[in-house]
């Protein structure tokens, strides 16, 4: 593979892991906490920001001084690289871990807390990118 995919892809799994770790964290408490007491919407409105802003961090982190992240097409392809490893991963928890058939997994991105909840990750996944049209002050 050339470097041009491999190194894009390799930021966009560091991406995924560090960002997939902070969501099982939150989401533990948004499960738990959050949700019980305000229901699934505004539990997931509350996680939401708390996830966008680590995500902004984590890849301004991630692409600082990097001259193989700097262009457009490398941050896209560590955005979606990123976003791909987290809906699989987050299809195989769904599995195996809550019993809902990959079609139940899907069909709940269809209420109003999971069509929320699938805009942060679209929003993760186009996040590396944003930071490139940002320009160097995008703080983070």
């Amino acid at each position: 593979m050339a470097a041009a995919f491999v190194i894009p892809a390799g930021a966009g799994a560091l991406y995924f892991l560090v960002l997939f770790a902070c969501g099982f964290v939150l989401g533990t408490l948004r499960t738990l906490v959050l949700m019980p007491a305000f229901g699934p919407v505004t539990a997931v409105a509350l996680e939401l920001p708390v996830m966008l802003v680590l995500s902004w961090v984590v890849a301004g982190r991630l692409t600082r001084g990097r001259a193989a992240l700097a262009g457009a097409r490398p941050r896209l392809t560590m955005g979606a690289s990123a976003l791909a490893l987290l809906l699989a991963a987050e299809c195989l928890l769904a599995v195996t871990l809550f019993g809902q058939s990959p079609a139940g997994w899907l069909a709940a991105m269809a209420t109003p807390h999971g069509a929320l909840g699938l805009a942060g990750q679209l929003a993760f996944g186009l996040i590396p990118w944003l930071r490139l049209l940002a320009g160097p002050t995008g703080r983070g």
